[in-house]
């Protein structure tokens, strides 16, 4: 006689670690009201929806003091006021570490970025090599990246040899090359390497970011729409120019 077949119990759940994006507000004032006013202002200037129930986490290093669990609370209403959620504090002190158990909120890893940011350079006209610390072989990917799909190149650099839709991503520890139309968001320098350069044959993003920084794009600028373009950080500014301008 043979024996019934034994029941398999599949897990109720599964713990994985992997790449999510996230944004990174970084603070500098715990008013309010200054709060409040300056994401009015980001959020004006960006496509409609663009941080709607978007996630971030808060980096509390730029302040002049540890805040108290009062008034952080105040402020961290005033971001989900402007539609953005909380997910977390960046790591840092053992004081941020007591906050963020104060606010039930996890302490998630902050955007390695250099103390000193390097020299400013000359926009390039030949091919640039990998940024430092990533391979010099790319990643590269040769299908369309459609709406909702992100592309990610950990520890290298990025080719994308066709289109980026609006809605999609491509993101990598290097740089971001694109070579047709870029009309979603593309970031370089993902772990904070600050000489990760993004280049497109067709500019039409709706955001670009390089080490954190980013700038969105709600009506491309008439002189780089369509355009070959790159972008590059100088200091804590982030530079977009035609190619060979």
């Amino acid at each position: 006689m043979s024996r019934p077949a034994e029941a398999t119990h599949e897990p109720a759940l599964e713990i994985r670690f992997g790449q999510v994006g996230l944004a990174q507000l970084r603070l500098r004032t715990t008013d309010p009201a200054a709060c409040v006013d300056e994401l009015t202002g980001r959020i004006a200037s960006a496509p409609p929806g663009f941080f709607e129930r978007t996630a971030v986490c808060v980096d509390l290093t730029m302040l002049e003091r540890e805040p108290e669990i009062a008034e952080m609370r105040t402020v961290l209403d005033a971001v989900r006021r402007a539609g953005m959620l909380v997910v977390g504090l960046t790591s840092g002190t053992d004081a941020i570490a007591g906050l963020a158990r104060a606010l039930a909120l996890p302490i998630l890893p902050a955007f390695r970025v250099p103390k000193k940011p390097p020299a400013p350079t000359q926009v390039p006209t030949g091919q640039p090599a990998a940024a430092a610390g990533t391979s010099a072989a790319a990643l590269v990917h040769q299908q369309p990246v459609r709406s909702g799909q992100r592309v990610y190149a950990r520890q290298h650099d990025l080719v994308v040899t066709a289109t980026v839709g609006a809605g999609a991503e491509v993101m990598a520890d290097g740089c971001v090359h694109v070579y047709g139309a870029l009309r979603g968001r593309a970031m370089a320098g993902a772990r904070g390497e600050t000489a990760a350069r993004i280049f497109c044959l067709t500019f039409h993003a709706e955001l670009v970011s390089i080490a954190g920084v980013f700038r969105v794009f709600e009506t491309i600028p008439g002189e780089l729409a369509g355009q070959p373009v790159q972008a590059w950080l100088d200091g804590d500014a982030l530079n977009v120019a035609r190619l060979g301008g």
